[in-house]
């Protein structure tokens, strides 16, 4: 039987760009796998954002590359652009978007919207990053 996880990421900078870092967490079966977060120097809030998305698919890929995936993100733009519904125009976000895909198997993972509110766990390993000046 397929393992299920599902990743929460975000993605933020201070300034637009700014110092920027991400948070991912990864769940299966409402347990914490893993949590992952790092700082990425200057960058925008967009680039943070598939950074986090990134990294939260790579932890969970360590654990079972063959596990199906719901990656649930406050990030609209992630969301749409990574499910095929918006283009992704920006060079930059092509690059990561490709790395994203790569990461593990698009025909594995699915995205899903959520309000801000939502994503607190992931929101809070970026902003403790950030406020450690790591």
């Amino acid at each position: 039987m397929p393992r299920h996880f599902i990743i929460t990421a975000d993605g933020g900078s201070r300034g637009n760009p700014g110092k920027a870092a991400y948070g991912a967490v990864v769940y299966e079966n409402d347990q914490i796998l893993k949590e992952v977060g790092a700082s990425i120097g200057i960058a925008s809030n967009n680039v943070a954002e598939y950074e986090g998305l990134i990294a939260g698919l790579k932890a969970a890929n360590e654990i079972d590359p063959a596990a199906t995936i719901l990656v649930k993100m406050d990030s609209k733009l992630v969301v749409e652009q990574m499910s095929g519904r918006w283009k992704v125009k920006h060079p930059n976000m092509q690059k990561l978007a490709k790395q994203a895909f790569a990461t593990h198997d698009p025909k594995l993972v699915s995205y899903q919207w959520i309000p801000r509110e939502e994503n607190s766990h992931a929101d809070s390993i970026l902003n403790d990053v950030l406020d450690s000046g790591m």
